[in-house]
């Protein structure tokens, strides 16, 4: 018998599910919010001040024929975070939620901010924010019966990458992919937990790179060329829905595959 049979339409798997996701103002979290909605999920978005790409992505939700609701908050505040889940079960009870919301270390005010300041920032951010919103989250979904948690790792976390950036996500994001395992284990069988880690996405940063890091892409990847928010979206829709109901405790690399770096120099060695 085909296992898939019963699964409901792809195109309509997550139909009356509410989901929520932070940092979903622009960027990957604006990408995965509209998937799911474009998967027929209600959408609770999160922002910590960026009220008009909330908006932005608000009105796209809704033009989906999709319900949307929105709240500002600092997830580098412990008390903003219970404020957060609070609000989002008061809107509905919650089916998918993804911890998307990062600290941008690269761009804006941050960037010029000293290496000490960067790591304490996405540790409060990436880290802590993203494992206390995963137990209380989490604590809800177990109680309930069911639900699914996604979070965001690197693809390169596992594997290393030399700088100041390459430490400090490696630090940050491991830890996410470490504790993504963990809490699966904690929450099943009622409440499945994965953790997507993208590659080279172009997001703001990556459309303002340089051309070094344009022909390190393309060297790095198997399929030469950055990855879109939307390929991150589009896994995680996946995850979210019936379709991965076997799936948990994992962590998908989404980077168009890593290898052939290592392939060239092995090449020029010869």
């Amino acid at each position: 018998m085909d296992s898939t049979q019963n699964l409901p339409n792809p195109h309509n798997w997550l139909r009356g599910c509410h989901a929520v996701v932070t940092g979903s103002s622009s960027g990957i979290g604006r990408a995965i919010a509209l998937e799911l909605a474009s998967e027929g999920a209600n959408v609770f978005l999160h922002a910590r001040k960026n009220k008009t790409g909330l908006g932005q992505t608000h009105v796209e939700i809704e033009a989906l024929g999709r319900q949307a609701s929105s709240q500002l908050a600092d997830l580098a505040e412990p008390n903003e975070c219970d404020a957060l889940v609070q609000a989002a079960w008061a809107w509905a009870p919650i089916d998918i939620w993804v911890n998307n919301a990062g600290v941008d270390v690269l761009t804006g005010e941050m960037a010029t901010k000293s290496f000490e300041e960067k790591l304490a920032a996405l540790w409060r951010v990436d880290v802590r924010a993203t494992v206390q919103l995963s137990r209380e989250v989490g604590r809800r979904m177990k109680e309930r019966g069911s639900g699914v948690i996604l979070n965001i790792g690197w693809d390169r976390a596992e594997l290393g990458m030399g700088g100041d950036s390459g430490e400090m996500f490696a630090a940050t994001k491991g830890a996410v992919m470490a504790f993504t395992r963990s809490l699966a284990k904690s929450l099943a069988p009622k409440v499945r937990v994965n953790c997507i880690a993208p590659g080279w996405i172009q997001t703001a940063w990556g459309d303002s790179a340089s051309d070094y890091w344009h022909d390190r892409v393309a060297r790095e990847t198997l399929l030469e060329r950055w990855g879109q928010p939307e390929d991150i979206a589009r896994a995680a829709a996946f995850l979210a829905s019936p379709a991965a109901s076997y799936i948990n405790g994992q962590v998908l690399n989404v980077n168009g595959g890593i290898g052939r770096n290592d392939e060239i120099r092995m090449t020029n060695d010869e």
